[in-house]
């Protein structure tokens, strides 16, 4: 689609860390109904496409034989080598690749999943793409949650105002482009897989409640795309005391409790 909105490639560029550590996992109910329901054969071959640090290619690695761990940051996939080095983890393979421009042969794949992160790619090419990356019969699972500075409690927007604060003083404002959320509102994910060819298989949501602390919380931060630790620099601890100033009055005995929501939108090639 012309009006699809581009996303820079190297916007989680030392954010690694951060990103394995203080993202919270998906819940293991989550992995566990989506394996189920895209009916996995245990022997087959998994893509994690976009994979960060392994978040949804980790748990799921037990119902496959094979599972391609695939991001186009080589600090990411340098993290998911190590952490699949240390699980012994021999049927993860880490690939540093666009989603885009990922080499894979036709019906390769049992089940691909993105998480977090279809707005960020060329929707319309890589849902076809995955298309053909697929088997017959298989799924392609869009996963996602919510985040803590999206929300209506006090120290949700005590946090999304000091981020406002910090991206406009640090001039990170365009580091997610303007429109996306527009672009995706005029022509659904829905919308973009049925026109690949995919069938529709529902949606599943996974709710928990969560209790951050303020570095719990600095660290997600530093996980983003727009304020990572790149970004905030030498502004780093100014940025901490910014963040517990503006919370903290609005804390529950020292957290900030956060309702979290988990969710896929299944779709199937047919078989």
């Amino acid at each position: 689609m012309a009006d699809e909105v581009r996303f820079a490639a190297d916007l989680y560029r030392g954010a690694a860390a951060a990103y394995d550590r203080y993202r919270l996992p998906y819940p293991t109910v989550m992995t566990a109904d989506l394996a189920r329901r895209a009916q996995v054969s245990g022997s087959g071959r998994l893509l994690d496409l976009a994979c960060g640090t392994g978040q949804l290619g980790f748990p799921l690695r037990q119902w496959f034989a094979e599972v391609w761990a695939v991001d186009q940051e080589p600090d990411m996939i340098e993290a998911v080598r190590a952490k699949a080095a240390a699980a012994g983890a021999l049927n993860l393979r880490p690939v540093v690749s666009g989603a885009e421009t990922l080499a894979a042969e036709p019906g390769y794949f049992e089940l691909a999943v993105i998480g977090n992160a279809f707005h960020r790619l060329d929707r319309v090419l890589v849902a076809a793409r995955t298309f053909g990356w697929l088997q017959p019969g298989g799924h392609l699972a869009l996963c996602w949650s919510s985040q803590p500075w999206i929300g209506e409690q006090g120290w949700q927007r005590a946090l999304a105002a000091a981020l406002d604060r910090w991206k406009a003083a640090l001039g990170a404002e365009h580091r997610i482009p303007a429109g996306w959320e527009e672009a995706r509102s005029r022509r659904p994910d829905s919308e973009v897989l049925s026109s690949a060819g995919f069938e529709l298989a529902g949606s599943r949501e996974f709710v928990i409640e969560h209790r951050w602390t303020v570095p719990e919380l600095a660290g997600l931060i530093r996980s983003t795309s727009f304020l990572p630790a790149t970004v905030l620099g030498d502004h780093a601890a100014a940025f901490d005391a910014d963040l517990t100033a503006s919370i903290a009055p609005h804390s529950d005995d020292g957290a900030f409790v956060d309702t979290v929501s988990f969710a896929y939108e299944l779709a199937r090639k047919p078989g």
